[in-house]
C-alpha cells in the first residue's frame, strides 16, 4: 500500500512517500504555508498527483504524551485535509522525527513515514 505522510508546519510542512509495496519511505518535497488557501491548494496537489492509498500525518505530543497549541492546531489541519482528500488520513506520534531530520521538513516527513510503516508491520 503506497503511503503519503505529512510533518504539518505552519511554516512549511515536510511530504514523503513511500513505494507501491508500503516499504521503502523517501522524502519528497516540503509546501510551504499550507494553513493559507494557495499553500493548502498545492499541498492537495501534491498528494493527488503520489496517488497514495494513505495520508498520515505527524501528530505532535510533548515527551510526556501530552497535547500542546501545535497538537491542536495539528488536528484542525486534518480536519481540514479530510474533506479534500479521498484518501484515508491517519495520525501518527511524532515525539522524534524533527529532531532526527536536523530541520530539513522532507526527511522529517521520512523519518516519520519510516517509524509509521515499520510500527504498520508489527501489528
Amino acid at each position: 500500500m503506497k503511503v503519503l505522510a505529512l510533518d504539518f508546519g505552519s511554516a512549511r510542512t515536510g511530504v514523503a512517500v513511500s513505494d507501491p509495496t508500503g516499504t521503502v519511505a523517501r522524502p519528497l518535497t516540503a509546501v510551504e504555508r499550507v494553513v493559507t488557501d494557495d499553500g493548502f491548494a498545492k499541498l492537495i496537489a501534491v498528494i493527488a498527483a503520489e496517488e497514495p492509498e494513505l495520508v498520515v500525518v505527524g501528530m505532535p505530543v510533548t515527551l510526556r504524551g501530552d497535547e500542546g497549541e501545535q497538537a491542536r492546531e495539528t488536528a484542525a489541519f486534518v480536519e481540514r485535509l479530510r474533506s479534500a482528500v479521498a484518501a484515508p488520513v491517519e495520525t501518527y506520534d511524532e515525539r522524534f522525527t524533527s529532531v532526527l531530520a536536523g530541520g530539513d521538513d522532507a526527511r522529517a516527513a521520512a523519518h516519520l513515514l519510516t517509524g509509521y510503516l515499520e510500527w504498520q508491520n508489527r501489528h
